[in-house]
């Protein structure tokens, strides 16, 4: 597939996801590579056109460029955010009580603390995107360490040998201390390589995943 209907292809699957407002997200492509420009008007839209133009085949990597300008009605002052914030994540079942801190400033929700899972760290991050108000979320969540590399390696290794979309002879895994996890290898398209971070990050004492992987 060429550039120009990769192009092409990014803005009609902008235009079909009816939760974005895509007129003022602008879109390049050089070598499969999609810059994502211009601006949305809430922050989970910014989220959604990335995960949208993940879906379009053939895109290899993502530049996202996109600023988020709230419309006058919308903002929201921080004290309000963080007070909304806080409660939104008291009330997830998912998320130990008291171990996640929230900082508001201009908008953005910084999110701090220390977790004993990665999907409870996801799961912060997801109760807080969707607020009014909120231009951007930085999480900064930490996932406490409980096993040795050797335990994360072999763990990880036996979670891509069950998953049916990847070939874990491909990934070559690294560890350093702490459960700091690099991958590296091949991969066939994006949802291959999301299984491959998804496994990693599904091993107790994984607190870093660093995706070096290649869609081929």
């Amino acid at each position: 597939m060429n550039d120009s209907q990769l192009r092409q292809d990014v803005i009609d699957e902008l235009d079909f996801d009816p939760s974005i407002d895509a007129s003022g997200i602008g879109v390049a492509v050089a070598d499969g590579v999609v810059t994502l420009t211009g601006h949305v008007p809430a922050y989970v839209q910014k989220v959604d056109a990335e995960r949208a133009t993940w879906r379009v085949k053939g895109v290899k990597a993502i530049a996202q460029e996109i600023q988020v300008r709230l419309p006058a009605e919308a903002r929201v002052n921080d004290d309000e955010i963080a007070s909304r914030a806080v409660h939104t994540i008291a009330w997830h079942a998912s998320i130990p009580r008291g171990q996640i801190h929230v900082k508001v400033a201009n908008g953005w929700v910084t999110l701090s603390g220390e977790v004993p899972w990665h999907y409870q760290r996801q799961s912060a991050e997801a109760s807080v995107k969707r607020l009014g108000g909120v231009k951007g979320v930085i999480n900064a969540v930490t996932v406490a360490p409980t096993v040795s590399s050797a335990d994360v390696r072999r763990h990880i290794a036996d979670a891509l040998r069950r998953h049916a979309d990847v070939e874990a002879d491909r990934i070559r895994i690294r560890i350093a201390p702490e459960g700091d996890v690099t991958l590296e290898g091949d991969v066939d398209d994006y949802d291959e390589r999301l299984a491959v971070a998804r496994a990693a990050w599904s091993v107790p004492g994984v607190h870093a995943v660093h995706d070096h992987m290649r869609i081929g």
